[in-house]
């Protein structure tokens, strides 16, 4: 398969490797001219995965219809906040299967990043794909096992989609809950960041657990209330992503969050490197289309709060534990 993958951050790059690595033929575009030459000549993304060696197979270019001409898959890997004006300058053929790299909620419109890609380059639903799990960029870039969920709403795509990405390190499970998919992916970014700032704090495991289980608990009623499969939730797009961004140095909203804690400001952690940490960006746009869906989502709404500068980290986590007792379920 000829697909190019449009985004050479450090997500498009591993993803573009594994793609790679299942015997397709890989065009990696990228925005900026320094990092296609680098992939080209040194076989390495200084920028976004350093000290990595990438196949030699794995080319680059920084013209977008370069990328494009010929692929018989696109795969978008630019943030979510971008991915419409993206969309709005590449030529892509409808008839060319589109994969999600992307996790987020668009401002302003409420939609998945799927959505987005189906309203602003006109493709069908069944020949979109989005690919969600426990998936740090690095360690897949270091050929460390690792699983993901492909979904679609044609079953026939989503087996399409594996089969071109599954590898003996990176295993693909299908699904065709792509609501689910897309909600685990966007929302466990949100509560990454408040984990992050427990840690920051000086929290207990006790206090993080807790952050992480009601905060699948508010991604759960989410997407139940959008019409996801519940059964997703407790999968590797659910749980599984978000035990891995809560937990791992290598999550970007982890580390914002832990910076949050530690009494760095928002301006300050933005300038200080190139990774974008997509809660930050969507944390607004998820509390935004809970409230429109009647869901509560008390960790989510504090997030929104301490990155737009209404409250401090130690005043969110204050806020949660004087919410007044209730039953778990």
């Amino acid at each position: 398969m000829r697909i190019a993958v449009m985004g050479a951050g450090s997500w498009g790059t591993a993803f573009g490797q594994v793609l790679c690595d299942a015997g397709q033929e890989v065009t990696l575009w990228s925005r900026r001219p320094e990092v296609a030459a680098a992939i080209n000549d040194d076989h390495r993304n200084h920028d976004y995965l350093p000290g990595l060696d990438l196949p030699a197979a794995l080319g680059a270019v920084s013209d977008p219809r370069a990328a494009l001409d010929g692929a018989e898959a696109v795969v978008v890997a630019v943030p979510s906040q971008t991915l419409r004006e993206n969309l709005s300058q590449w030529r892509i053929d409808t008839e060319t299967t589109m994969i999600s790299l992307a996790k987020g909620i668009e401002l302003g419109t409420g939609l998945r990043m799927s959505q987005v890609i189906e309203q602003a380059s006109g493709h069908d639903p069944n020949r979109l794909c989005v690919v969600s799990g426990p998936n740090l960029a690095r360690e897949i870039a270091e050929r460390q096992p690792c699983s993901t969920v492909v979904a679609s709403p044609s079953a026939e795509t989503a087996a399409q989609v594996q089969q071109w990405c599954h590898t003996r390190t990176f295993r693909a499970y299908t699904n065709t809950d792509v609501i689910g998919c897309e909600l685990g992916g966007a929302t466990k970014n949100v509560i990454a960041i408040a984990v992050g700032a427990g840690v920051g704090l000086g929290m207990g495991h006790n206090a993080l657990a807790s952050l992480i289980t009601r905060g699948l608990a508010e991604i759960t009623r989410l997407g139940l209330a959008l019409g996801a499969a519940e059964h997703t939730f407790a999968g590797l797009a659910g749980l599984g992503d978000l035990v891995a961004t809560c937990n791992s140095p290598l999550s970007r909203n982890r580390t914002f969050g832990e910076a949050l804690g530690k009494g760095r400001t928002v301006d300050d952690i933005l300038a200080s490197t190139r990774q974008v940490a997509e809660g930050v960006k969507s944390c607004r746009s998820i509390v935004d289309l809970a409230r429109a869906h009647d869901v509560e989502m008390p960790i989510a709404e504090a997030v929104v709060r301490v990155v737009e500068g209404a409250a401090t980290p130690v005043q969110m986590l204050d806020q949660l534990l004087s919410r007044s007792a209730k039953p778990e379920r």
